[in-house]
């Protein structure tokens, strides 16, 4: 219900334009409208400060709980704004304190507004106003004290040999992680908001002269057209900015580790970093792209080079098993080894069931226990995935439920999703997988090669950011393909770079 609510588009109309509203001269005015607003909630935290002199000349500081930095309020605002005040022990105007406050205020940061719309902007975000009686301008102190968890190792992406940290939920930690790696003053930090309730940061990230400019613009353009209410994981982004909302391939990849994302932006591509969680975007996104792990470039081409391939082997895999199997056993028993045909025939003597409910009932089971495995506890799941896969496996061949070739061809087909490093990929093998089946049934190697011809002219024709998706395949580069069903060297690929 909370999410329905966020990703409905964003049309209610506001009665007054904040933006442009001034604030009240009066201090109390100012207060009160802005406990109104906020609903008079118990975190909104104000003090006020009068000077010991002039019981007319008084300032409020004010932030919320939770979100700003107390000790920076007391050691950097508070205590200098009192001090102040007490210093000025001759009647001043607010004009001269107002010229004194960004000198006696000691925040990295001090901005000086005069409209609502920054004023409350400022205090949800985190920041502390400072509001002087008898002037419409207020202070704002940057105090954020985001809580995120630390720095620790990637959870979907992990490696053998490479860097071991990954990005958090904090937008300003993973820039931090991008520009400690990227010392470069071409590397450019764009922001924006999106959700017109959660207000939620968006970084864009790329090397001017490396990235396209064009795609930059179109990015930022597609990016500005969300009109939402709020944006809580950057699949959310993601489904707004592609160029094929329809297709099940992914057409932008995603990745929690910032040496992922500092390859690419060394390529020329750009990422889009979402307040909130740990995975960043890559625009735009190739197919070949999904199947390139950071370990590639960390160890021996030739062994980088056999791991490529075997994981195209596995996407495959993983899609046409259990496919030819039902073809061949169902529609082409001549083309199977008289032999072999025999074993499978006295495998399936006892199976009551049609071979294609008897694949379905296998692969639908082996989805359950993957998903299970998932949402149980971290402790007991992978733990009950496997042995409720055994145990599950043995008692249906048992039982007669299902022959052992079938299941024998569903682990495999399961285990080939594993090899692959983004599960985006790994989601479109798993949907194509049961189209392949259910049309394997009916009409055999005659259904996969037509579908196996649709699947290719729907790669061929999408686009991400209007670069051909299936490139360097369709349209065919030979001086590309050093880095896509094999690795070349590393001089081997800067020579190709720098000849561009």
């Amino acid at each position: 219900m909370r999410q329905r609510y966020l990703l409905k588009s964003s049309t209610k109309e506001k009665t007054t334009d904040c933006s442009a509203t001034p604030l009240y001269d009066d201090i109390n005015k100012n207060i009160e409208r802005l406990l109104n607003e906020l609903g008079n909630s118990s975190d909104v935290s104000f003090r006020m400060v009068e000077s010991p002199y002039q019981k007319t000349l008084k300032a409020a500081v004010i932030h919320l709980d939770g979100l700003a930095d107390e000790n920076i309020i007391n050691e950097n605002i508070m205590t200098p704004l009192i001090q102040g005040l007490k210093e000025s022990n001759q009647v001043v105007t607010v004009k001269e304190i107002e010229a004194q406050i960004p000198q006696m205020l000691t925040v990295s940061q001090l901005t000086i507004k005069e409209n609502w719309h920054e004023f409350m902007s400022a205090v949800l975000t985190g920041d502390t106003v400072i509001l002087l009686n008898g002037s419409s301008k207020i202070f704002i102190g940057n105090t954020k004290k985001l809580q995120s968890r630390a720095v620790t190792e990637p959870t979907s992406q992990t490696v053998v040999r490479g860097p071991k940290d990954s990005f958090t939920e904090n937008l300003r930690t993973n820039t931090s992680l991008i520009r400690a790696r990227i010392q470069d003053s071409n590397l450019r930090l764009d922001s924006m908001k999106i959700g017109s309730v959660t207000q939620t940061d968006i970084g864009i990230m790329y090397i001017k002269g490396n990235a396209d400019e064009r795609i930059v613009e179109e990015i930022k353009e597609r990016l500005k057209e969300i009109k939402v209410d709020g944006v809580l994981e950057s699949n959310y982004i993601e489904e707004f900015i592609r160029d094929d909302r329809t297709t099940i391939f992914p057409l932008l990849l995603n990745t929690e580790r910032p040496d992922a994302v500092v390859g690419n932006l060394l390529e020329g591509r750009i990422a889009i970093i979402v307040q909130g969680t740990p995975f960043v975007l890559i625009a735009p996104a190739i197919f070949s792209q999904f199947f390139q792990s950071p370990e590639d470039y960390y160890q021996n081409y030739y062994i980088a080079s056999f791991l490529r391939i075997l994981r195209f082997g596995s996407f495959f895999l993983s899609m046409y098993a259990s496919a030819i199997y039902l073809a061949l056993i169902t529609h082409h028993q001549g083309l199977i080894p008289n032999t072999l045909m025999v074993s499978l025939m006295a495998q399936r003597e006892r199976v009551p069931f049609p071979a294609i409910v008897e694949m379905l009932v296998m692969e639908l089971a082996f989805e359950m226990l993957r998903e299970a495995g998932i949402r149980m506890p971290r402790a007991i799941g992978p733990a009950v995935s496997i042995v409720g896969a055994l145990i599950l496996g043995q008692a249906a061949v048992e039982a007669g439920f299902v022959s052992a070739a079938v299941v024998i061809i569903v682990a495999i087909s399961a285990i080939s999703n594993f090899t692959l490093p983004s599960t985006s990929i790994v989601n479109a093998a798993r949907g194509f997988r049961f189209i392949l089946i259910i049309v394997s049934a009916f009409i055999g190697l005659y259904g996969i090669l037509l579908m196996t011809l649709c699947i290719c002219l729907h790669i061929s024709s999408l686009r991400s950011f209007g670069i051909p998706y299936f490139s360097p395949f369709a349209p065919f580069d030979f001086k590309e393909q050093k880095d896509t069903l094999a690795r070349f060297s590393l001089p081997s690929l800067l020579k190709k770079h720098q000849n561009k």
